[in-house]
């Protein structure tokens, strides 16, 4: 009796290299090593369970990391990476060989659209909020977002927001009240 193995295959394609993971052992395929650590990123820990939306919702998801050190976390945090493309596949697996049967099928193609690292004693998480690239059509006010990279575009060399990590409660600025001195009477 043939026996087929599952496998999933993650792949983040940084502006400065492609990130490519699986969940156990190692998978080539589509001219990529797919491994279960990567070198300088480390690991993937988990993912949200993937959802479909429903009217006006497009679907969305968490992944998480265990980057093995506080500079890697930084360099996959860093302002360029938003946006970045992310797509995952389940793969089978020939048990004999370990070739890939036939072309994967693909569960999700999005975009890196947060990132948060959360420290706690013993353990490093990096959390990868991911949108799909037809949300990005249905945001209302795309432009007003408290991003590193938005922030950087609008104040060129300005890094203020580079090391603004563990927020909570993600805040549209600019929207909520007039700055200090200005009045809203016309």
């Amino acid at each position: 009796m043939e026996r087929v193995l599952l496998s999933g295959l993650m792949k983040l394609e940084l502006p400065s290299r492609a990130i490519t993971l699986c969940d156990g052992g190692f998978v080539r395929w589509n001219g990529d090593t797919y491994q279960a650590e990567d070198a300088e990123f480390g690991i993937l820990t988990g993912f949200d369970a993937l959802t479909e939306g429903v009217g006006d919702e497009a679907p969305a998801g968490m992944l998480t990391m265990a980057p093995p050190t506080t500079t890697a976390a930084a360099a996959l945090t860093a302002p360029g990476n938003q946006g970045a493309r992310l797509r995952l596949w389940v793969a089978e697996i020939d048990e004999r060989n370990g070739g890939v049967i036939g072309q994967p099928d693909q569960m999700v193609d999005w975009q890196v659209d947060s990132m948060r690292l959360r420290i706690g004693r013993g353990t490093r998480v990096l959390e990868i909020g991911c949108v799909t690239h037809g949300q990005r059509l249905m945001l209302r006010n795309e432009g007003n977002t408290l991003s590193p990279s938005f922030h950087r575009m609008i104040y060129p060399g300005e890094a203020g927001l580079d090391n603004a990590t563990g927020l909570t409660t993600d805040v549209a600025w600019g929207a909520a009240a007039a700055p200090r001195g200005a009045s809203s009477r016309a």
